[in-house]
């Protein structure tokens, strides 16, 4: 369903920035979603042509909105409606960051130590054997 403008959480979940409409809303709640250089509430409408900025994971991803949709389709599909401007150096530092934690191996917080096993498994990890 194709119209002239659309709330801004559900084109950013329609067009996959977000896995859930939720995340979208909560990411404009917290203020990490921009259009035109401002801070918007997840009710603000979308239209053809606006640039919007979103951090997401420590970063920020620019779009182009190139058409107005509703309805969650596929990855493929939703190309359609947006434009990423996100720079390449961005996303190059996006993958480097993404890769090294990783390989930090880093345990969830209130986990506690590692078992004598997990130690062993840790080692043999960071060592490539």
């Amino acid at each position: 369903m194709n119209k002239d403008k659309v709330r801004i959480d559900k084109w950013l979940w329609a067009v996959r920035v977000f896995k859930t409409r939720k995340i979208a809303s909560e990411a404009c709640g917290r203020g990490n979603v921009k259009v035109g250089g401002r801070k918007v509430k997840p009710s603000r409408t979308v239209t053809v042509g606006d640039r919007i900025t979103v951090k997401k994971q420590g970063f920020e991803w620019d779009y182009e909105v190139t058409g107005c949709i509703e309805k969650r389709v596929g990855a493929k599909p939703a190309e359609k409606f947006r434009k990423d401007l996100t720079p390449e150096e961005r996303i190059e530092e996006f993958r480097a960051v993404k890769k090294f934690n990783a390989r930090t191996f880093t345990r969830p917080r209130g986990a506690g130590r590692p078992t004598k096993k997990e130690r062993r498994e840790l080692d043999k990890l960071k060592r490539g054997a």
